[in-house]
């Protein structure tokens, strides 16, 4: 099974459209996650790796579980 994108950059962009339509800016996503924007961007952009821990604050972020926000990853590789 071949995935036109990589996992990190399929995250970064599902990531993204959850915050998009949530209405939050990078910023204000990055303060509810207590990270800096810069690193909300490259998680987005697909060039950051986050940790477990990290997908975890995400999503808890977004209202979602992790396994949650994982299923959402998955079903948008279809």
């Amino acid at each position: 099974m071949k995935r036109s994108k990589s996992l990190t950059r399929q995250l970064g962009l599902v990531i993204r459209n959850l915050r998009v339509e949530s209405g939050m800016s990078q910023v204000v996503f990055g303060e509810r996650c207590g990270f800096y924007q810069t690193y909300i961007s490259r998680i987005e952009g697909g060039s950051a790796n986050p940790t477990i821990n990290a997908i975890e604050v995400i999503a808890k972020a977004l209202d979602l579980s992790i396994f949650e926000l994982m299923d959402k990853v998955r079903l948008s590789q279809n």
